[in-house]
Parts: C-alpha cells; sequence; structure tokens
C-alpha cells in the first residue's frame, strides 16, 4: 500500500479530499471577485471556493501541534477545509469544528462529504450570516480559519475577525485565506493583539498567533 503524500494519513478521508480536488471547478465568467455585480453567495452554490490542499496539510499539522479540539471557520462551502479541522480533532483525541455557511445546498453537500469521510460527528456546521452564527463559539477555540467573501470595505474577513478574536485562546491561531487589505491592516497591528506573518501558499495566505 502506498503511504498518503501528506501528514494526514487516513485514507478514508483522503479519499474524500481528493475526489473534491478532482472535482474543483471555476465558473467560467470569473468567480465573485471579478464580477461585482454578481457576488450573492446563492448564485454559486454548486462552486466549492475552498482553500488548496497544501493549506489543508498546514492547517492539519499546526492542529495537532497545538492539541487542538475546538476550531471554528468562515466559510464552510464544501466542507473541504472542515476534512483537514475535523480529522485534526478527531486524531487529537475528540472536539468540535464549528463551521459556518450562508448557502443552504452548500451545508447539505459539505455534511455528505464529512459523513463520506467519517468525520461528520465532529462538525457543527451553522447555516447563515457568520456575523451571526459565530459570534457564540460555547467557549476559547484553538484555530480559526477566515476564508471571507468578496464585498466592500470592511471585509466580510474584518467583520467576522473582530467578533471570533475575542474568543480565541492565547497561544491560538488564525488562518486567512484571501488576505484583505483591511484584514491585513489589523492582525498586523501590535494593538490587535496578534503577530502575523504572511506564507508562501496559495498566493495569499496570512498565518496569525493571538499573543495578548
Amino acid at each position: 500500500m502506498s503511504q498518503a503524500a501528506g501528514p494526514l494519513i487516513d485514507p478514508r478521508v483522503n479519499e474524500v479530499i481528493a475526489r473534491l480536488q478532482g472535482e474543483r471547478n471555476f465558473p467560467s465568467a470569473g468567480g465573485p471577485r471579478r464580477n461585482v455585480g454578481r457576488r450573492d453567495p446563492h448564485l454559486y452554490a454548486e462552486f466549492g471556493f475552498s482553500i488548496y490542499p497544501e493549506q489543508g496539510d498546514l492547517i492539519y499539522l499546526l492542529c495537532r501541534a497545538l492539541r487542538a479540539t475546538r476550531v471554528a471557520e468562515f466559510a464552510t462551502s464544501l466542507g473541504f477545509s472542515t476534512l483537514y479541522f475535523a480529522a485534526a480533532v478527531r486524531d487529537n483525541g475528540g472536539g468540535i469544528v464549528i463551521g459556518s455557511e450562508l448557502v443552504a445546498q452548500k451545508v447539505e453537500v459539505a455534511r455528505r462529504n464529512l459523513a463520506d469521510a467519517g468525520l461528520a460527528g465532529f462538525v457543527d456546521i451553522r447555516q447563515g450570516d457568520a456575523r451571526q452564527t459565530l459570534r457564540d463559539l460555547g467557549g476559547p477555540v484553538d484555530f480559526v480559519l477566515i476564508d471571507g467573501w468578496p464585498g466592500d470595505e470592511p471585509s466580510l474577513s474584518l467583520q467576522v475577525m473582530r467578533i471570533v478574536a475575542p474568543q480565541v485562546r492565547l497561544g491560538g491561531l488564525v488562518m486567512n485565506d484571501n488576505a484583505e487589505p483591511d484584514y491585513l491592516e489589523y492582525v498586523r497591528d501590535p494593538a490587535s493583539g496578534f503577530r502575523s506573518l504572511s506564507l508562501p501558499l496559495k498566493g495569499s495566505t496570512e498565518l496569525s498567533v493571538k499573543v495578548g
């Protein structure tokens, strides 16, 4: 049997990840970043604008290093990032991944994908606006993924970050996938209580640790 190429070695989980990666597609006319007039998330219900596998591998490793048992993400989409989080939480001995997704169709698909991977019992996907669904995470969290939807400033990523930042434990991590300028200004300001670094993954990955 060949070994997994990355740190996540569960074949059942990797099978779902490989399937989603193989099915990854993009709108022929461009996504919401190129079409200002077409930024309604419901117009892209069949598209999973997700992190890349190398980002997922890093999430898995960092969550294992933190011994993370409580994590959150905005937004869940089709559950690609959720698979890495849930596998790490399970492999750490158990816990919960709190996800938020606005589009009901995507919530259903994400739940099926997690069930296919045997990880459904570790995930709570909350349907709705993340500015509401993530307002109460039920206690301090170890890791948060902010993968926001494009829009006007303040960006959704910054708005959600301001809501979840007080709920991140000291030493906890936050990863941002899209490097929105106002988000970067916030996390790179020492007054935010975070220290932050840009990573050469997908061209726009920001990793921040809560220090105060």
